[in-house]
């Protein structure tokens, strides 16, 4: 049997000063949190340059030298911040021990071509970290309020219990008030009256419209798509002073026909940009087929072109019903107090009450979002099946 090859060492040269950069990072991070950032980051590059020599060049095991750094992190941070700092203390050595010898014994190029330049492969990993970095500062705000939605106290902050992540600190009462407030109950019926309608009114227009348009012999077609598209490009405050204004005009201002009208504007371009996608990849010659067989246009669009397209449109109203059930601005501006939606609820709640029930509603709004972002993912991985664009 072939002897192995033996895995290629990285020198100390490049592998100890960027562990070392590493850990200024780190130590930035924990000397913010203790008012001295310029100490923690030199401190951290220092220690993590030292502990990187040691455990590849003294120690070289690395189970024993990982598990070692990790309980070692741990205590530090316990004697730092108590258990919370254990448990990052925790998964800051777990995550340099793995670091260190993944770039001491040249793994990071187990997964990319081996013709690349050393300038190649610095860019191929620093546009994960800025990828990476950019997606940790949209989503930190998301992760605050969701523990802070439990919060025993009615603050906006962790209080010391919360810290130690002692059970007294933690409470449901900011969602039992969500659920049992008459205002926030009727605000929440009024979203789940005007949503799914102008759901169906998005989904509607907007599948025709995307249908058309995508005909070789309708005129102007880029300027229609420009026209119908322009709520999703056109600054939201402009779209609702203008809505205003109309809607004044005819009477349709304050009232439920309003709001629902004004929320299926704004989600018909979400519809027709992505069933527009999903026309990209459809044989025309099946409704060609359909009609020498003697089906008429209705019957064809039901029964031959709504099926393959059906993904696109049920991702454009899940795109617009989310739209329409977040939305504060334009029904700040068309609607009355009569159709109050949860997202302007939550507006008056942090402007004349500073409810921690905002909290709450935004977890369960984050988690309902969630859920449909990910059913409109499946959808998209099964229209790209459906055309034959990854495999099944």
């Amino acid at each position: 049997m072939a002897a192995l090859t033996p895995i290629s060492r990285t020198p100390v040269s490049f592998y100890v000063p960027v562990v070392a950069l590493t850990g200024a990072f780190a130590g930035l991070l924990v000397g913010t949190a203790q008012d001295n950032s310029l100490i923690g980051a030199v401190l951290g590059a220092a220690l993590m340059a030292a502990v990187a020599f040691l455990m590849t060049s003294v120690i070289g095991q690395e189970k024993a030298s990982r598990w070692g750094l990790t309980a070692l992190m741990l205590l530090a941070g316990f004697a730092i911040g108590g258990i919370p700092g254990a448990v990052i203390g925790a998964l800051f050595g777990w995550f340099f021990g793995w670091f260190t010898f993944w770039l001491f014994e040249g793994r990071y190029r187990a997964r990319i071509a081996p013709y690349l330049t050393p300038g190649q492969v610095l860019w191929h990993f620093a546009f994960r970290v800025i990828c990476g970095a950019i997606f940790v500062f949209l989503i930190t705000p998301i992760l605050v309020v969701i523990p802070l939605s439990f919060n025993a106290e009615n603050f906006f902050t962790f209080t010391p219990e919360m810290l130690r992540f002692d059970p007294a600190g933690y409470s449901l009462k900011h969602y039992e008030d969500f659920f049992t407030n008459s205002d926030w109950q009727n605000a929440l019926r009024n979203s789940l009256l005007i949503a799914p309608v102008a759901t169906f009114l998005s989904v509607s227009f907007g599948t025709l419209a995307a249908i058309g348009l995508s005909q070789p012999h309708v005129p102007f077609r880029r300027a229609i798509m420009a026209i119908l598209i322009s709520p999703m490009i056109v600054p939201l405050i402009i779209s609702a002073a203008g809505m205003y204004f109309f809607y004044s005009r005819i009477g349709l201002q304050g009232t439920y026909l309003g709001v629902v009208l004004a929320h299926a504007a704004l989600g018909i371009p979400f519809v027709i940009i992505t069933v527009t996608a999903t026309l990209v990849g459809f044989d025309r010659s099946l409704t060609r087929a359909a009609a020498n067989m003697g089906a008429n246009p209705v019957t064809t669009f039901f029964r031959v072109q709504m099926p393959l397209i059906l993904p696109g449109v049920i991702s454009g109203g899940l795109f617009a019903f989310i739209t329409s059930f977040d939305e504060v601005v334009v029904v700040l501006f068309v609607g009355s107090a009569g159709q109050k939606t949860l997202p302007w609820q939550m507006f008056t709640g942090l402007r004349e009450q500073i409810s921690p029930t905002i909290l709450a509603v935004a977890t369960i709004l984050v988690v309902v979002s969630i859920a449909l972002l990910t059913v409109v993912e499946l959808l998209r991985r099964r229209s790209e099946r459906l055309r034959g664009m990854s495999p099944g």
